[in-house]
């Protein structure tokens, strides 16, 4: 084993090296005038990460919306809907639409965002800056947040937020096919605020570590943030309210999801002292199909027990089944510390930039 993992680093280091080397150049491109950014009279908030895999980017993209929405301004999402049949063209969603639209079409998450704002709203596609030009006669956003946008360069954005799991390994910092980064850490010398998310699952010591290990990277002193996940309750497939979190103590449960860290959905379960009888994982972004959920239905009989899949899901399985033995579990983002200078930070970005002007 060890052998092969030898011979594995010595494969993958110069594919490593060559990797990191292609997105410095390409930032470095952007930075300097080479290729094009697009510019938009309205702030564009990123919200991004530089790893592969879940770090929260989604309910923080619904805490911004919140708190921009307080703040009497219209939030406009622009996101790619990956694996929707929008994402190669462009489509728009209103804020609060939440049933009748196919996630086949928009992609999950744009429908899971698009149903919690209460204004502004959702704009779906690959090509973002040419669809946001498209859209935003009609849409008139104030601020627009770029989601999964560290690496979207061709749009310039007022303020980088930066996320990363505090859970992950710091092993894994390495470039890819080396490690999990998507480009070299040297890029967050763009970033605004750094947001470490799971922080309420790990330890001070796992915590002062990773800070460390980050800070080496930074020629300025961005804003450190710290949060974790609140649970609300257990919803329907009608979104409704059935139980507390604190009923699944000792309650025998079919876990499913398919999301990018499904093992921190699985022990967040297992935290609020449920009997995981069963976990089952698809792909991050999975379609599930009817089949899938008669498999999970028989599954659920056979041990007596409740289907819980996280909310992303249900977006998903709604489409299929509204059995009364599925639920979902509903989470909002809780910041451990850094949620004052954050707000600060962007109250003056949209104090100085969110004008409503046009293009």
């Amino acid at each position: 084993m060890n052998k092969l993992l030898h011979l594995k680093k010595i494969i993958y280091t110069p594919l490593s090296w060559v990797w990191d080397w292609v997105y410095r150049i390409r930032r470095s491109c952007y930075e300097y005038g080479f290729l094009k950014k697009n510019y938009f009279k309205v702030p564009v908030v990123s919200v991004g990460n530089i790893t592969f895999g879940g770090t929260g980017k989604t309910p923080t993209i619904l805490w911004l919306a919140d708190y921009i929405t307080q703040q009497g301004l219209t939030p406009v999402v622009l996101t790619r809907g990956y694996k929707g049949l929008l994402e190669h063209s462009a489509g728009l969603l209103k804020s609060g639409q939440r049933f009748r639209l196919n996630p086949h079409d928009y992609g999950d998450e744009p429908l899971m965002i698009a149903s919690k704002m209460t204004t502004g709203a959702v704009i779906v596609g690959k090509k973002r800056a040419q669809n946001l030009i498209r859209f935003f006669p009609e849409v008139k956003p104030d601020v627009v947040l770029l989601d999964d946008g560290f690496q979207h360069l061709n749009i310039y954005r007022s303020f980088n937020l930066v996320l990363f799991d505090a859970m992950m390994p710091l092993e894994n910092y390495q470039t890819a096919p080396l490690g999990y980064l998507r480009e070299g850490l040297s890029a967050l010398k763009d970033a605004d605020a750094i947001i470490l998310s799971r922080a309420n699952m790990a330890d001070e010591e796992r915590l002062k570590k990773l800070k460390d290990f980050l800070s080496q990277f930074f020629h300025h002193g961005p804003l450190w943030c710290e949060m974790g996940y609140r649970p609300i309750g257990l919803f329907d497939g009608y979104d409704s309210f059935r139980f507390r979190v604190d009923d699944l103590q000792g309650k025998d449960i079919v876990a499913v999801t398919a999301i990018a860290s499904p093992e921190s959905f699985f022990n967040s379960l297992e935290n609020y002292g449920a009997n995981l009888v069963e976990k089952v994982s698809f792909p991050d972004h999975y379609f599930f199909t009817q089949e899938d959920v008669n498999d999970l239905l028989l599954k659920a009989s056979r041990h007596s027990a409740m289907i819980i899949c996280s909310e992303k899901d249900m977006v998903k399985l709604r489409r299929v089944s509204q059995d009364p033995r599925i639920y979902f579990l509903k989470v909002q983002v809780e910041f451990l510390s850094g949620e004052d200078s954050l707000k600060a930070a962007l109250g003056k970005v949209l104090h100085l930039e969110a004008s409503g002007l046009t293009l």
